[in-house]
């Protein structure tokens, strides 16, 4: 019998995690080219949240307000992601629970992943690019320009190891965030369960791969144009900038990052809930034996 009798009432974890396992194996079993297509459409939500958090954050903020403010904001990439449909690589790291069930294999499993990340990579430099084109960073007298910049400059000074465990920390809270939607039963629902988890985890600074694919790049691709007319307006120039680098985003901050989104929603989310609710020892394998006897 299930946790809840149906109705607008929410589902209870036991729930939740049946219905996490069955999206895992539904997403798998998808077709790969409609879920690279859903993918790019992540990757471009991810980064519109990223947009809108560039320019909340912009101007002379008190750095708390400064630094919720952008998770609020940030908050519209997943909202996207989950009410309108789409792959994220991070969220898809909850398809671990069907994966330790042997509902999918661990060879299709890692052929979503790489088919989604493929995917998310796709969209957040395709946004990146058209938002750097649209002269996106000279707004506010090239205040958004200097705050795409900062946030570059602080993503690529931290050290490997604290870049894997901010990316552990991210991933964990994202995916609580999509934990917390299975439980929905309307799309307000959904909504409300992200904003808490995602405000958190950009309020606190930690590091999300696919975020990080346009926040980065969207900084290399302003720096590259040097012709831009955004220098003029601001003290600094792009040679004011050498950390932020192709070479160094890649090996200092996405590499780390990506492995530590995967310990983060793969282990911490979704194998512990796994264990608890559908694992050897959980209250659904105990009814499932009794069934069977």
């Amino acid at each position: 019998m299930n946790d809840t009798a149906g109705g607008l009432d929410a589902l209870l974890p036991g729930d939740m995690a049946r219905k996490a396992e069955q999206v895992g194996v539904n997403k798998v079993g998808a077709s790969p080219v409609s879920t690279f297509v859903l993918a790019v459409l992540a990757g471009a939500f991810i980064s519109l949240g990223a947009v809108f958090a560039t320019v909340a954050t912009s101007g002379d903020l008190d750095p708390g307000l400064s630094r919720v403010l952008g998770g609020l904001t940030f908050c519209l990439g997943l909202v996207l992601v989950i009410g309108a449909g789409a792959e994220l690589f991070t969220g898809n790291a909850l398809i671990m629970m069907a994966a330790a069930s042997r509902k999918v294999t661990l060879t299709a499993l890692l052929r979503n992943w790489g088919i989604v990340y493929a995917g998310n990579v796709a969209g957040a430099l395709a946004t990146a690019m058209l938002v750097v084109w649209s002269g996106h960073h000279e707004l506010g007298a090239g205040a958004v320009g200097d705050t795409a910049m900062s946030i570059a400059n602080a993503k690529v000074e931290m050290t490997w190891l604290e870049a894997l465990l901010r990316g552990i920390l991210a991933n964990a809270l994202v995916c609580l965030a999509v934990w917390l939607s299975f439980a929905a039963r309307t799309l307000t629902d959904r909504i409300m369960a992200v904003l808490f988890p995602i405000t958190a985890f950009v309020a606190a600074g930690f590091e999300h791969s696919i975020a990080n694919l346009y926040f980065l790049p969207a900084a290399l691709f302003l720096k590259s144009d040097s012709d831009l007319s955004y220098w003029d307006t601001t003290t600094a120039g792009p040679e004011d900038h050498p950390a932020i680098t192709w070479s160094g985003f890649i090996t200092d901050n996405l590499i780390p990052v990506t492995i530590g989104n995967m310990i983060g929603g793969g282990v911490l989310v979704a194998l512990v809930y796994w264990f608890v609710y559908l694992g050897p020892r959980s209250p659904g394998d105990a009814g499932r034996r009794e069934r069977a006897s």
